[in-house]
């Protein structure tokens, strides 16, 4: 393999400028000088961050949710999740989703991985978690958010990851990487 020098690849913004800001994200075009010494545009979505969670009981299950998601016009089935607030770490995050979501709190929280959503055109990270010990806890969800609550086995979450019936990345990669951790091939 090659070595490699980042700086071989940097580029430098010359210019940005805000195009939308909304009420959750803010869309920036940031001008680029490219390592060659050309320039190019890149549309960039600023995004607060967020964290999900794997519950898993004590029974192995994981409890989910569907839910409606409207930019792919249809339900999924995802793990817990939610977007960072102002000042909130992703520990707080997770405990305030999982309440609102499935009425539960995690005794234990294990941080598995953060990934970033799609690197090409945003800046969202999200930490991935799996929580366990847990108990009651329920909390008012969100006006706006509507959800079934799915209590699953846990292989058969992991089946339908694999073919492809689960489709929300977060939470193939959260579940996946939580098997790799039942099975001995992750810490």
């Amino acid at each position: 393999m090659q070595d490699f020098n980042a700086d071989d690849l940097a580029e430098q913004t010359l210019s940005s400028r805000t195009v939308f800001t909304g009420r959750l994200l803010k869309v920036r075009v940031d001008t680029v000088r490219l390592p060659d010494g050309g320039t190019s545009t890149r549309e960039i979505v600023e995004h607060p961050g967020a964290a999900a969670v794997v519950p898993l009981t004590d029974d192995n299950c994981v409890y989910m949710v569907r839910q409606w998601r409207h930019p792919v016009g249809r339900v999924t089935l995802e793990i817990p999740a939610g977007t960072l607030r102002a000042g909130e770490d992703m520990t707080g995050c997770l405990a305030r989703e999982l309440s609102e979501e499935i009425g539960m709190r995690a005794a234990q929280l294990v941080h598995l991985a953060d990934i970033y959503v799609s690197q090409g055109y945003s800046n969202e990270v999200i930490g991935l978690f799996l929580g366990t010990g847990l108990s009651a806890a329920p909390a008012a969800a969100d006006e706006d958010e509507k959800l079934q609550v799915v209590k699953l086995a846990f292989p058969a979450a992991v089946r339908m990851c694999l073919a492809g019936e689960i489709q929300d990345a977060k939470t193939v990669v959260a579940l996946l990487m939580t098997h790799l951790r039942q099975v001995g091939g992750a810490r």
